[in-house]
């Protein structure tokens, strides 16, 4: 069995030494990259799944003020509850609108490794 901290790299790529998928060794960054992937991918993208994921990215092009940075701070918490559960448990949620760009900031414990992380994601268009 494959320690839990061996994981699928994301973006997938080859591995060229080992042919096979490339492995993301530190769990902290696979914990990270999955966050990015909720995050970023919009509702429909995904065929099997077409209700999985936040749609930060669409909302880059939303009107710029408190109301929408406030809802996109539910969207987000609401999208990391739903798709890792099991994986992480998130303290807080901040999104600030600045022109075209949204700074979102999650603060999260990696609930198999009791590690507080917080992540800090730029969105532009």
């Amino acid at each position: 069995m494959r320690p839990v901290s061996d994981s699928v790299r994301f973006p997938f790529a080859i591995d060229p030494e080992a042919g096979r998928l490339a492995q993301e060794p530190d769990y902290a960054a696979h914990v990270d990259q999955l966050i990015r992937q909720v995050l970023l991918t919009g509702p429909g993208e995904r065929i099997n799944r077409p209700d999985f994921g936040c749609g930060l990215r669409g909302m880059v092009f939303a009107p710029n003020s408190t109301a929408t940075a406030a809802l996109l701070q539910v969207m987000v918490l609401e999208s990391l509850q739903r798709w890792l559960p099991g994986v992480i448990t998130v303290d807080h949620v901040r999104v600030t609108a600045t022109g075209a760009r949204l700074d979102v900031t999650v603060a999260y414990l990696i609930n198999a490794r009791a590690a507080r992380r917080i992540l800090n994601l730029v969105v532009t268009p």
